[in-house]
């Protein structure tokens, strides 16, 4: 169907770091973006939609001042949590949107949706989606696949929060004086948190406690190249990584069309380097060595801001699903 270049599309990505919106248009893309660093409460009734759309008002509304976009027409929230603790935001989100921004469309994703999205756009092949949790998604177009995504309580295995929350126990373990312990370790978390005997008053009733665990994995890499634990630590979440994108790239299957099996890995925790990169790409040779690699073209917001659009022009190829890519039509 015709595009309108000025249709306007609201694009968030919500996760354990905080929160990022972008607004545009569907015939230009996202022309501002702006963040907070608070990430949405969960509660009893899963992501609180309340919370988000509390921090979501004022980031829209200077987003509109900026780029003279007052009512998207579209909007797209991609959420960490949001296949297995979105029910509120199914619930009352679109409605909220609706009202007060006169959005008549709304996409409801999983963060691994948009990250998939992010980087592969809209054909089939699997992604590897890495920041303060992990998890894989693949597809056919038909349908969804996904592994892992069960928040750092429960899996999340080799993400930010898991390999900062192993490194603080190695820390915790020098500190006691047990075995397989690390010193360095140590000397880092007294660094970032002070004395280590308040850590679990500090970190406990954080609702945030996620983030807090990621925010010391960098150190953890930072530690890896002359600390045989925190490598340790680093090669097994690159163990588990690529257990997930295994699980649902499967050899037997389905290619892409161009014959092959690609995947894309994204996600910021790739930013700590060459201490997890390398030992990630290892084992995804080893346990993929059927799929192709590709380059991830963008990021969840990006893919997010990619979804819009394509609702926008009624050209959204990826399978639908209450739990992974939920899309409601309000009546105008």
């Amino acid at each position: 169907m015709p595009l309108a270049d000025d249709h306007g599309v609201l694009a968030v990505d919500s996760g354990g770091s905080g929160l990022r919106v972008a607004l545009g248009t569907a015939g230009r893309g996202a022309l501002a973006q702006r963040s907070s660093a608070v990430p949405v409460r969960t509660g009893g009734q899963g992501i609180d939609p309340t919370h988000l759309m509390g921090q979501l008002v004022p980031l829209v509304e200077a987003l509109a001042a900026e780029t003279g976009i007052g009512r998207p027409q579209t909007a797209v929230v991609g959420a960490a949590g949001f296949s297995t603790l979105g029910d509120a935001l199914r619930a009352t989100l679109p409605s909220s949107l609706a009202r007060e921004f006169g959005v008549r469309t709304t996409a409801l994703a999983a963060d691994a949706v948009t990250a998939y999205a992010g980087a592969l756009g809209q054909w089939p092949g699997a992604v590897l989606a890495a920041g303060t949790g992990v998890i894989a998604v693949g597809t056919d177009l038909s349908a969804w696949r996904r592994a892992d995504g069960w928040g750092h309580l429960l899996g999340d295995c080799g993400g930010g929060a898991w390999i900062g929350r192993a490194g603080l126990e190695a820390a915790l373990r020098a500190h006691d004086g047990r075995s397989e312990g690390s010193a360095a370790l140590l000397v880092r978390a007294r660094e970032q948190f002070g004395p280590l005997s308040g850590l679990p008053g500090r970190l406990y009733p954080r609702p945030d406690r996620a983030a807090v665990l990621a925010s010391f994995a960098p150190q953890v890499a930072a530690c890896a190249p002359a600390d045989p634990v925190a490598a340790g630590i680093l090669r097994a979440a690159a163990r588990h990584m690529a257990d997930s994108a295994a699980a649902v790239c499967p050899a037997d299957g389905e290619p892409s069309a161009g014959g092959e099996v690609c995947l894309a890995v994204t996600g910021g925790l790739l930013r700590v380097g060459e201490p997890l990169v390398v030992p990630l790409e290892e084992e995804l040779a080893r346990r993929l060595p059927y799929a192709r690699r590709v380059p991830a073209e963008g990021d969840p917001l990006h893919g997010a801001v990619r979804i819009g659009i394509a609702l926008a022009s009624n050209a959204l190829a990826l399978p639908h699903d209450q739990t992974m890519l939920y899309v409601v039509h309000h009546a105008p």
